[in-house]
């Protein structure tokens, strides 16, 4: 079978695809554009989520309190979210998520009495 490329051209790059990719990649598209359609507030959560890790990579090679101030506002915020979601619409993993939820609303006020001190 011969290998048909895609090329994906951006101001300093140029990216090939054969068929067998470009198929994986429309299907992850897919999947994340039905995620943010059945449920935004997930997809939210998810992006402040993924935010707060590149912040915290970000502090622990500078060093910054900045950085871990925000990640830790990025962690409450999402935290006090999926409370809030779960306590008004019931889902059958409502205790993984209310645990971990509780658990990083604990972790980052902790830090941020730790880093006031």
């Amino acid at each position: 079978m011969p290998l048909i490329y895609f090329m994906v051209i951006s101001r300093n790059f140029v990216i090939l695809f054969d068929v067998k990719n470009m198929r994986i990649l429309q299907l992850w598209w897919q999947n994340i554009r039905s995620g943010i359609q059945y449920n935004p507030p997930g997809f939210v959560e998810l992006i402040m989520l993924v935010f707060a890790i590149v912040l915290l990579l970000c502090w622990s090679v500078t060093d910054k309190w900045q950085y871990l101030v925000l990640c830790l506002s990025y962690v409450m915020g999402s935290s006090i979210s999926i409370l809030v979601r779960e306590a008004l619409a019931s889902s059958p993993q409502i205790q993984a998520s209310q645990f971990t939820a509780i658990l990083l609303l604990i972790l980052s006020t902790y830090s941020f009495a730790d880093l006031i001190r």
